[in-house]
């Protein structure tokens, strides 16, 4: 398991759906969006920190609210969880 796939063990979802977060930290994993190609995911450098709930509504296992919408929420995860790797040496700078 990548050191970026293991450092969302435990921390906050940070997709937060309003509505559709569990904020559980127990349930947060590394997700990635679809369309990484047949079978495959994007780089675990295009993922966030995502808690169960918003990472059923991120894949449509859930259509809790609008594609659009989910696919934002994600998006600004993906900068909050990309600044968190920035702000604690995950991902560095050149």
């Amino acid at each position: 398991m990548s050191k970026l796939r293991q450092s969302a063990r435990g921390k906050s979802c940070l997709v937060r759906i309003p509505g559709v977060c569990n904020h559980a930290p127990d349930t947060v994993v590394l997700a990635h969006l679809n369309g990484g190609g047949m079978g495959t995911k994007h780089d675990d450098l295009f993922a966030s920190f995502c808690c169960s709930s918003c990472h059923d509504e991120v894949d449509r296992r859930t259509r809790r609210r609008e594609k659009d919408y989910v696919d934002l929420c994600f998006y600004q995860g993906m900068q909050r969880t990309q600044q968190y790797w920035l702000d604690n040496g995950l991902v560095v700078k050149k």
